[in-house]
């Protein structure tokens, strides 16, 4: 093996990246898997009264309150049908120095893909069905493309806590 052979292939292990693909509302998206912590059949999740539309509710996780997304909900204001093949992702975030856990509402996970960072773009400016700042890439695999998710802004707490603020803000107006 010769060494620019050596280096090819040192540069296209060290460019790839690994994304939990899923489907959503017929959409394929993917999170970096470092970001998931554990996929779990989609069970009984509590409502939670006064919450933005887009939090389904808590599930327990092992002793653990974990609140649940409804990301079909989040993106295009469209619940997530619950199907046998549900599934809620646990993802992780970074919150005020600690890690906290989320679970998502996804139709259906697909599969742990490797997506080479050349084989990536930057997401267009126009058009779109979820909001540009919540997509990190385009991933381009095999013959389709992947929403890679920017899981900060998608699960972005202080974001929901002032979409709860809000709702509260409307319900004490209207009252």
């Amino acid at each position: 093996m010769t060494d620019s052979t050596r280096e090819d292939q040192g540069r296209n292990e060290d460019d790839m990246r690994q994304y939990l693909t899923f489907r959503l509302h017929d959409e394929l998206y993917g999170i970096d898997i470092l970001r998931v912590r554990e996929i779990i059949e989609y069970g009984k999740v509590t409502p939670v009264p006064r919450m933005p539309d887009c939090v389904r509710g808590i599930i327990n996780l092992r002793g653990s309150v974990v609140p649940v997304l409804d990301l079909g909900k989040r993106f295009t204001k469209v619940a997530t049908e619950v199907t046998p093949k549900t599934c809620i992702v646990i993802a992780e975030i970074e919150e005020d120095g600690g890690i906290v856990e989320i679970g998502v509402i996804v139709d259906a996970v697909n599969e742990v893909s490797d997506i080479d960072d050349d084989d990536t773009e930057a997401p267009p400016s126009f058009g779109g069905r979820i909001r540009q700042d919540f997509i990190q890439k385009i991933g381009k695999l095999e013959d389709h493309f992947v929403i890679v998710l920017n899981v900060d802004k998608v699960l972005d707490i202080d974001e929901l806590s002032a979409l709860q603020s809000g709702l509260m803000r409307n319900e004490a107006a209207a009252a």
